[in-house]
């Protein structure tokens, strides 16, 4: 579906003298790939309504399951326990509006979303808890047992599955906001390379204007854009095309007098204006906008490496390594055997890694490969497939039969387990380096020896192998800086759909 543009009127701001010859009518211009779809606000407000009817959904669900699994209070029953449950439903209702779980800004990217529906139904039984308390009652264990995590995971894996089917319409060309870029060169293609490279962006580029007025299009992301105006007659352009983001990229938002006349030019006109700065590897909870007296400041928290949120990760670390450990002795064995019986040597690889604080430790995994591996390594190194300093081969001969299934499935990491439990390791985290990597980093890439290496990451669940190195730095850099308990459980509920894929295993 086509959106049509909104035509000037007659309140609209005074004309500036247009800097660039008159466009041509809405959709005569557009960049390369863009469709006729449905775009913006529009589709957006549907989507808000979408994941208001799944929640509510699971949330009277859950209510449902709870009456029927008896009182909600051993002293509450009959009418007044359901009147109890209802509470508990519009308690957990509210909580999810209260704590903006469906703002358009976090809604469909990033683990904001599922940050804020874990808060809100934590502070939902919260104040249930303490509404019966005040009541001088006492609630069923079944409540916080089966209610709690229940609806939890109800509500979580609701929002990932409306994410899913809007990625894959977005990954069609639709549901994106038809955007033009303001800046120099560089950070206008800068801008649209990283957003095309972001499955859950929700830009789609049609064009940009250049500060500096020149006209050549920009060259970004292996497609080229299209400059539609001067820096002076952004708003002209934003019409004619039926934009509906103005993203100023860069430094050209130190311009305060011209990005306020745009704003003003804008007004009243279904179009957000976007900053993007380059805080490159900084995740939005560490950004904060704090205006002093008219002044905008902008904070940026420093990375902390210890505290509260760091005992929690090691607590999920060592729970999660030891029940693995437990339930999957059986399947350990098997494998053991496997290695053991298909080839010659030992059934464990042992190798030097470097961790936290570039502590050398011994990482385990299940023998892929011929035990003289190591000494016929030269005789290959020509034949690399890697990046940078990592040797990767696709057909590498060195291989086992058993190793290339273990390879596979990612099954020869399972000995990894161990490390976590002794602390040499973490679930989630950075790819654990050879030392001689280590002393080929260059300064700043020291900074992924500031976490504990992971037995998964970001770089497993975006491509492993098939990474290039700057990339893989790229992602384990953010993730020293930015990770969180919830998006290290994010993380591997995606390794888990990319072991099934098996992407990037070899």
């Amino acid at each position: 579906m086509q959106r049509t543009p909104a035509t000037p009127s007659p309140a609209a701001p005074a004309a500036v003298p247009s800097l660039t010859p008159a466009l041509p009518a809405d959709g005569a211009l557009r960049a390369p790939g863009t469709r006729d779809t449905e775009t913006g606000a529009r589709w957006a407000l549907r989507y808000r309504r979408r994941v208001r009817l799944v929640d509510h959904a699971v949330v009277t669900l859950v209510v449902v399951l709870t009456v029927l699994a008896g009182p909600v209070s051993p002293d509450v029953a009959g009418t007044a326990g359901v009147l109890v449950a209802v509470g508990l439903g519009v308690a957990w209702a509210a909580c999810l509006a209260l704590y903006r779980t469906r703002d358009l800004a976090v809604i469909g990217s990033g683990t904001a979303e599922y940050k804020r529906v874990a808060n809100a139904c934590v502070v939902a039984f919260v104040a249930l808890a303490v509404g019966l308390a005040l009541g001088g009652l006492a609630w069923s264990p079944h409540v916080p047992v089966l209610a709690l995590p229940l609806g939890t995971v109800g509500l979580l894996v609701g929002r990932r599955s409306l994410r899913r089917w809007l990625t894959a319409r977005r990954a069609a060309g639709q549901h994106l906001a038809r955007a033009v870029v303001v800046g120099d060169r560089s950070d206008v293609a800068y801008v649209v390379e990283r957003l095309d490279r972001a499955a859950s962006s929700v830009y789609d580029v049609v064009g940009a204007v250049l500060t500096d007025g020149r006209r050549e299009a920009v060259e970004a992301g292996g497609r080229s854009i299209p400059v539609v105006g001067g820096p002076d007659d952004v708003h002209r352009a934003v019409w004619r095309l039926g934009a509906e983001s103005v993203i100023v990229a860069g430094g050209a938002g130190t311009d305060h007098e011209r990005l306020r006349t745009l704003a003003w030019q804008l007004e009243g006109r279904a179009t957000e204006l976007v900053l993007a700065a380059r805080l490159a590897e900084v995740a939005g909870p560490r950004v904060q906008f704090r205006p002093v007296d008219g002044l905008p400041l902008v904070h940026v928290e420093l990375p902390t490496f210890a505290g509260p949120g760091h005992v929690a990760k090691r607590a999920f670390d060592v729970v999660t390594a030891a029940l693995a450990l437990v339930l999957l002795s059986p399947v350990l064995a098997v494998l053991a055997l496997t290695v053991r019986l298909d080839s010659a040597g030992p059934v464990l690889f042992r190798q030097r890694r470097v961790g936290l604080d570039g502590r050398v430790f011994e990482m385990l995994k299940f023998r892929t490969m011929v035990v003289d591996a190591e000494a016929r390594l030269a005789a290959l190194r020509d034949r690399d497939e890697g990046a940078g300093l990592l040797f990767k081969l696709r057909a590498d001969p060195r291989v086992t039969s058993v190793g290339r299934v273990l390879r596979r499935w990612s099954l020869d990491e399972l000995p990894q387990l161990w490390n976590v439990l002794r602390g040499e390791m973490s679930i989630v985290g950075p790819r654990p380096p050879l030392p001689a990597e280590v002393e080929g980093y260059a300064t700043h890439v020291h900074r992924r020896l500031s976490c504990r290496p992971g037995l998964t990451g970001l770089w497993q669940v975006s491509g492993r192998s098939d990474l290039g190195w700057d990339e893989g730095v790229r992602l384990d850099l953010w993730y020293v800086e930015n990770w969180s308990l919830v998006g290290d459980l994010v993380i591997v509920w995606r390794t888990v759909r990319v072991l099934l894929r098996h992407e990037g295993a070899y």
